[in-house]
C-alpha cells in the first residue's frame, strides 16, 4: 500500500536521495541491484510455466502455505512509500512515526480476524465479484471501476518512485530509469501472473527484512550512540506515541485502517492461501509484522535525526543514513530492498487492476463465454495494457497526488460500509449498495472540492451517507426486491449467501 510520500518522491528529483548518493556509489553496489533485478526477470520467467489457468494466474492456484502467503502479503503492504514515509514521520516526530505503518498493520489484522472466514467462503475473485454476488451487476461494475483506477494509480507512483531512485543511484535519466524499474515488474508480472508476482515478492521480502531490521535499524541506534544516545539527544515528544497529533493518527485510520480492509490487491492475496487457517493466521502475522515494521523504521529516523541533524528534507532520511552508514556491497543489498517495497506495491496493484478489468467488466459484459484459455490469454493482454498505461502515466503526469487521495478516499468512504454490511446485515439490498456507493462518492468528490484533499471531514461525511443510504434504501424497498444471485442464477434471499459463509 501507498500514502503520499510516494508522490513526493517525483516533484523532488535532485533532493530525495540527493545527487551525492549517486556519486557516492560503489560499482559493487550498482552490480548488486542489477543482479537482483536479473534474479527477478528469470524468477518471472519461471512463474510462466506455473501459470497454466486462469486462477493460477490471477490467484497463484489458491496453493499458498504459511510461509508463502505471509511474505507475499508482508511484501504487498509495505511499499516504498511506507518505508521512506515512515522514516521521515520518524524524523520529524520521533516514534509516533508509526501511526502511519501501524494503521496499514491494524487494517489487515481487522481483516484476518473478522472477514477472513466470510471472504473466502464466497469463492470470488474480486471484492467488486462479491458485491455483485451479494447485491447485484450494478454495484459490482461501480466498485471494479473505484478500485480498478485506484490500484492503477497507486501502481503509477511505485513507478515513480523507483524511477527517481534509479535516476540519482545508477545515473540513468529519469524517463530511462521509470522504463527499466516499470518495464521489469510488467515483464514478470505478465508473464507469471500471480505466481509471478509471489516468488518475486517472497524475494523482496527477505531483502526488505534483512534490510531493515538487521542492518539498517541495528547501525543507526549504534551511530546514534545507543538507546542512550537517543533518549538523551532527541526531545522530549519525540518518545510520546500521540507526537505527531490525534488528528493525523484518526486520518490514517480513515483511509489506510479502513482501505486496507477492502483493497482489491490485499483481498487478491487473501484468495491465493491454501486454506482457511493459512489466510487468517498468516494475515494476522502479517498485520503484527507490519506494525513491528514501522516501528523500526521510525527508529531509523529517530536515529536520523541525531546523526544527520541539517538534512533540508526529511524524506532523505532513509537513503542519506544509508550513505552515511553502511559499507559498500552492504548498501547495495539495502537500496535494492527499498526498490524491493516499491516493486512488490507495484506488481500487487498492477495485478489488481488487471483481475478487476478483466473478470469483473470485460468478461462479464463483453467475453461471457470465453474458455479457460481466452481468459488466461485476455487477463494477460489487459495486465499488459494496464501496465503500458502506467508507466505511460507515470512519465507524463507531474502531479498525481490529487487523484491518488481522491481514489483513496473514494475507496474508504464509499465501498467500505456496503462491503461490511454485505457481510454482517442479512436485510441489506442490492439497490441500497449501488446508490450507497453512488450517493457517498458524489458526497467525498464534493466535500474535498469544498475543504480540500487533505481533510479528514470528506470521508466522515462519505461513510455517514453511506451507512444512511444502505439502512434507509434497504428497509424501504426489501418487500419489493427479489433476491436474485447474478453468478449461480438461482432465485432465492440473499440470506442465502450470508449464511453460506458462517
Amino acid at each position: 500500500m501507498v500514502s503520499t510520500w510516494a508522490i513526493k518522491l517525483m516533484k523532488q528529483v535532485p533532493e530525495i536521495i540527493n545527487w551525492e548518493v549517486g556519486n557516492s556509489m560503489n560499482l559493487m553496489d550498482v552490480l548488486i541491484i542489477l543482479v537482483y533485478f536479473t534474479v527477478l526477470i528469470v524468477v518471472g520467467i519461471i512463474g510462466a510455466k506455473r501459470a497454466k489457468s486462469s486462477e493460477d494466474y490471477i490467484l497463484a492456484g489458491r496453493n499458498l502455505g504459511f510461509f508463502m502467503y505471509f511474505g507475499c502479503l508482508g511484501a504487498v503492504i509495505l511499499g516504498g512509500a511506507s518505508t521512506i514515509g515512515t522514516t521521515s514521520l520518524g524524523y520529524n516526530y520521533g516514534i509516533s512515526g508509526v501511526w502511519l505503518v501501524f494503521m496499514l498493520g491494524f487494517g489487515i489484522m481487522l481483516l484476518g480476524l473478522f472477514l477472513i472466514k466470510r471472504i473466502t467462503s464466497f469463492k470470488v475473485m474480486t471484492i467488486s465479484e462479491f458485491l455483485g454476488k451479494r447485491f447485484n451487476s450494478q454495484s459490482q461494475l461501480i466498485s471494479a471501476l473505484v478500485a480498478a483506477i485506484y490500484d492503477m494509480m497507486v501502481s503509477v507512483t511505485q513507478v515513480i518512485g523507483m524511477g527517481t531512485i534509479l535516476h540519482v543511484l545508477v545515473g540513468w535519466n529519469l524517463t530511462t530509469s521509470m522504463l527499466v524499474g516499470g518495464g521489469i515488474v510488467l515483464f514478470y508480472t505478465i508473464l507469471g501472473g500471480m505466481w509471478s508476482v509471489t516468488m518475486t515478492d517472497i524475494i523482496q521480502f527477505i531483502v526488505m527484512t534483512v534490510g531493515v531490521f538487521f542492518v539498517m535499524m541495528p547501525l543507526g541506534i549504534s551511530s546514534a550512540g545507543g538507546w542512550s544516545g537517543l533518549a538523551s539527544k532527541l526531545p522530549e515528544g519525540y518518545f510520546s506515541f500521540t507526537n505527531i497529533g490525534l488528528k493525523q493518527i484518526f486520518q490514517y485510520f480513515l483511509l489506510f485502517g479502513l482501505g486496507m480492509v477492502v483493497a482489491q490487491d490485499i483481498w487478491q492475496r487473501v484468495f491465493t492461501a491454501k486454506t482457511l487457517k493459512v489466510a487468517r493466521t498468516g494475515t494476522v502475522f502479517a498485520g503484527i509484522y507490519s506494525i513491528f515494521y514501522g516501528l523500526a523504521v521510525s527508529i531509523i529516523g529517530m536515529c536520523a535525526f541525531i546523526v544527520l541533524p541539517d538534512l533540508k528534507d526529511s524524506q532523505n532520511a532513509f537513503a542519506s543514513m544509508a550513505l552515511e552508514i553502511l559499507p559498500n556491497g552492504v548498501l547495495g543489498l539495502v537500496l535494492a530492498g527499498v526498490i524491493s517495497a516499491l516493486m512488490s506495491t507495484a506488481s500487487g496493484t498492477l495485478l489488481a487492476s488487471s483481475t478487476l478489468i478483466t473478470n469483473d467488466i470485460l468478461k462479464k459484459y463483453y467475453f461471457k463465454d470465453i474458455n479457460e484459455r481466452q481468459f488466461l490469454k485476455l487477463s494477460r493482454i489487459v495486465t499488459t495494457i494496464i501496465g503500458v498505461v502506467t508507466i505511460i502515466f507515470a512519465l507524463w503526469i507531474q502531479d498525481v497526488l490529487v487523484a491518488l487521495d481522491v481514489a483513496y478516499a473514494v475507496l474508504s468512504g464509499a465501498i467500505f460500509v456496503p462491503i461490511v454490511l454485505g457481510f454482517f446485515w442479512k436485510r441489506a439490498t442490492a439497490n441500497a449498495a449501488f446508490y450507497s456507493i453512488i450517493l457517498s462518492s458524489i458526497t467525498i468528490l464534493i466535500g474535498l472540492a469544498f475543504e480540500g484533499i487533505t481533510s479528514t471531514n470528506p470521508i466522515l461525511y462519505g461513510i455517514a451517507v453511506s451507512v444512511v443510504s444502505m439502512v434507509v434504501i434497504s428497509l424501504s424497498s426489501q418487500a419489493k426486491e427479489k433476491q436474485v444471485s447474478d453468478y449461480t442464477g438461482d432465485v432465492g434471499s440473499e440470506t442465502s449467501y450470508i449464511d453460506s459463509a458462517k
